[in-house]
């Protein structure tokens, strides 16, 4: 049950996911099909790296597999436009006023542009995620 359960989840949030890229103005272009396995990776921060699935991330609507490294920590901080994360493997941790959370595989985070948040790979595993935006990707440190 618990692995139904599961499964049931992650196939939600993908729908949705597919469903809000649609909502924002996404071209129909047939079927997608990337593979974090084979993705190209590449390092942004010190500990980051993005992949990109669809979109822009420098100038608007995107997604991207993300990893984080062992122990990352991006520090305080907000993002302009809301972030939505499925994790993959691992652990992305997120920490803010209401508390931490560890976000393991399987689990859906959504962050609301503005929000000032914490976030960082889990110290022994780091994470690789799906990450999702409908606009430009940026990280503003909190004061």
């Amino acid at each position: 049950m618990k692995k139904f359960l599961l499964t049931f989840a992650i196939a939600a949030t993908l729908s949705m996911v597919w469903l809000l890229g649609r909502v924002q103005g996404q071209q129909d272009q047939g079927v997608s099909f990337v593979s974090a396995n084979k993705a190209k990776f590449e390092e942004g921060a010190k500990g980051v790296s993005m992949a990109s699935v669809w979109g822009d991330r420098n100038s608007g609507a995107h997604a991207t597999f993300t990893k984080f490294a062992p122990g990352y920590d991006a520090g305080m901080h907000t993002h302009t436009n809301d972030v939505s994360i499925v994790v993959i493997k691992g652990a992305y941790m997120y920490k803010d006023e209401a508390g931490e959370k560890r976000v393991g595989a399987g689990s859906f985070l959504r962050v609301p542009g503005g929000h000032k948040h914490w976030s960082g790979g889990d110290p022994k595993e780091g994470a690789l995620f799906y990450e999702e935006s409908p606009g430009k990707f940026d990280l503003i440190p909190a004061k």
